[in-house]
């Protein structure tokens, strides 16, 4: 029995979160009024959301293989399966401990150095978070009062990771003279995990400004169909639930932490604070993020399911 726990430990632990979830709605808001929330969205609408959301998995998935082109390379189903495992760890542990998973699963599956996946990811996260952040500011850039400058000074952010690339030696240099000794080894990091080309670092860049873009654009569409209102508040919402999934207070399975990200960003955009704007704004933002976990669950099972696949065509 002790043996038969410790080989699933993580699949285990995996189901209990769930199970735990579960019941939080079930307490918080009733599974009731969840599924009849989605039924008045429609079960096709719902769906196609869905649909995206797993394509997003497929975008990732694409990334690091170019990233890790070499290591990688011929092994599409193989790195999926890592991404989703290392994705739904993420979303199911808490303060990001997740992460971690990364570096390992590279190194066993494909051979790749401790060091290099950690470092890669790294600079992963710092293309995410510029995409995120890149991603609320086309709420901001709606509701600016003079739009063209807004947005020339959001195309200028957009770009600036290709910009900064021109400029990486003198910045790390600048860097490991000026910051605290402490700080010279993650920024040594950060350059080894950069690529040693504009196009591999452009192509990084583009799969992930295109990755967010698709994902924020689909979870602020599930805001609005559910009712939250104005646009920017949806993008907001969007924006505030995933950028919380980053931060190290993420709690297991994102409970209450990516509700409250999507109600905050929502808020910061100009989403109504009436009573009843608020019980609409609650309701949509658990919603959502059932669908994101569901997103990952099915994504992950999809991870499982294609090498039985490939090896029942290889056979045949």
């Amino acid at each position: 029995m002790q043996a038969f726990q410790k080989r699933h430990r993580a699949p285990l632990i995996t189901l209990g979160v769930i199970g735990l979830y579960a019941g939080f709605l079930q307490w918080f808001l009733g599974w009731g009024d969840i599924l009849s929330r989605w039924q008045a969205v429609g079960p096709g609408t719902g769906m196609m959301a869905l649909a995206l959301l797993v394509a997003t998995y497929f975008i990732r998935t694409h990334r690091i293989q170019d990233y890790f082109r070499h290591e990688t390379k011929g092994r599409f189903v193989a790195l999926f399966r890592v991404t989703q495992i290392h994705n739904l760890l993420n979303i199911m542990m808490p303060l990001r401990t997740g992460e971690t998973s990364f570096p390992l699963l590279m190194r066993s599956e494909f051979g790749v150095p401790l060091a290099r996946g950690a470092a890669s990811l790294l600079v992963l996260r710092l293309l995410d978070l510029h995409a995120l952040l890149a991603s609320g500011g086309i709420g901001l850039v709606a509701t600016a009062r003079q739009p063209a400058i807004a947005g020339a000074l959001w195309a200028l952010f957009l770009v600036l990771p290709l910009l900064l690339f021109f400029l990486r030696a003198r910045l790390v240099a600048l860097a490991t003279r000026r910051l605290p000794a402490r700080l010279t080894g993650l920024i040594n990091d950060i350059d080894a995990g950069i690529p040693a080309d504009l196009g591999g670092f452009g192509r990084a860049w583009f799969l992930t400004v295109f990755n967010w873009g698709v994902k924020i654009a689909v979870l602020a569409w599930v805001l609005a169909l559910m009712g939250v209102a104005p646009l920017a508040a949806s993008v907001g919402g969007a924006l505030g639930g995933e950028i919380s999934s980053i931060l190290p207070v993420h709690a297991p399975a994102g409970v209450g932490t990516y509700p409250a990200g999507i109600a905050a960003g929502a808020a910061a955009l100009g989403a109504s604070r009436a009573p009843g704007a608020l019980e609409t704004l609650t309701a949509a933002s658990v919603n959502t993020h059932l669908l994101v976990v569901v997103s990952a669950l099915v994504g992950t099972a999809i991870s499982l399911i294609l090498p039985l696949l490939s090896r029942r065509h290889a056979v045949h």
